[in-house]
């Protein structure tokens, strides 16, 4: 009977655990490690066959979401909640960014592309603290620091073992990785910004218009030359449609995976596509990691562990501030009411 029992409450756990909602989340969370992961490959085969044209990776992306939200929100017959400036600003930032941070693969090794994304954490909290007041405590910025450690490793890792980095420049892709992650902390932030006055479906149509329109200046600018070199064979072709169905389902699927289980589950399972990239390095380019990877990816778990870790304390902060503050003004009203009551029994009596 104690052993009956003890397995029944060890299987209220586990269902308590691993609920459903619990499960989709972390099925869609290693769908997006999967799907950054993917980006990240074939961005990095394209420089393999010598294909240097980044912004054109990211013109069907921005295409896709143009026609797909774009019904929709033509559909809605609805006028802007943002002014169109906002997003022509917005799309200027995220193609710059797609655009260095697909240009490091000429230079760096797919693993250190994966591990330097994380750069964006702290220029993400220290964006949103600047110019969205939002507080954090202690142990975010403990993590963040960690994770600024596991950078430098990576760093320091290229420069050390440059003839295994899968690069011919690994130091100027890695500044160009940590200037693009820059700028996608730029663009989240905003995006930040502008969902919480208007709709997630005119942030990615607007987005994906502005987006298309500013990769199809850049493009005749800049990579007009490249494409007419291009031989379009289905090694080069799939690449291009591979990148741009991954970013496309990347964009679609993050503001789900936030609804269903917050940015903490979001953040861990994107730490997963740096261990996808290191597989991808060893099994399919036959690529020998340099031990120092390791202790990178370490740092940076380390990191965002602790940085998820003192999201639900800041959080319970806010919201006990919310009720104390909720509970100020019942008590306020209450005091008004009694007084009134006063008044009113006072006016009785005389």
């Amino acid at each position: 009977m104690p052993l009956l029992y003890a397995s029944q409450s060890l299987r209220e756990k586990w269902k308590k655990i691993w609920t459903k909602r619990a499960m989709m989340g972390l099925v869609l969370g290693q769908f997006v490690s999967l799907l950054i992961t993917s980006t990240g490959f074939s961005s990095s085969e394209l420089a393999r066959r010598g294909i240097n044209a980044p912004t054109s990776q990211s013109f069907l992306n921005y295409v896709l979401l143009a026609i797909f939200y774009g019904a929709f929100l033509i559909h809605r017959k609805q006028p802007l909640q943002i002014s169109w400036y906002y997003y022509l600003i917005l799309a200027i930032v995220d193609v710059e960014a797609n655009f260095i941070v697909v240009k490091a693969y000429q230079y760096t090794s797919l693993t250190s592309v994966m591990l330097l994304d994380c750069w964006a954490i702290p220029c993400v909290i220290l964006f949103t603290w600047l110019f969205l007041k939002t507080k954090y405590g202690f142990r975010k910025f403990a993590g963040v620091a960690i994770c600024v450690v596991g950078v430098v490793i990576v760093v320091f890792s290229d420069v050390h073992a440059s003839d295994r980095s899968g690069g011919p420049n690994p130091l100027k892709g890695d500044l160009f990785v940590i200037a693009g992650a820059t700028l996608y902390a730029v663009s989240n932030v905003g995006e930040e910004f502008i969902v919480k006055k208007s709709s997630r479906v005119e942030l990615m149509a607007m987005l994906g218009a502005f987006g298309a329109v500013v990769s199809a200046v850049q493009i005749s600018i800049l990579e007009r030359n490249e494409l007419r070199d291009i031989k379009w064979t289905a090694g080069a072709v799939l690449p291009f449609i591979g990148f741009a169905l991954a970013m496309f389902l990347f964009y679609s699927t993050v503001p789900v995976i936030l609804k269903i289980c917050g940015a903490t589950m979001l953040n861990l399972s994107l730490l997963t596509s740096d261990m996808w990239a290191v597989l991808i390095r060893i099994f399919a380019y036959h690529q020998k990691v340099d031990w120092m990877y390791f202790i990178a990816f370490a740092a940076t778990a380390v990191g965002l562990v602790v940085y998820s870790g003192g999201k639900k304390k800041d959080e319970g902060t806010q919201i006990a501030e919310a009720s104390d503050e909720h509970d100020k003004q019942r008590d306020e009203e209450a005091a008004k009411g009694n007084l009134t009551q006063e008044a009113v029994h006072g006016n009785q009596n005389s």
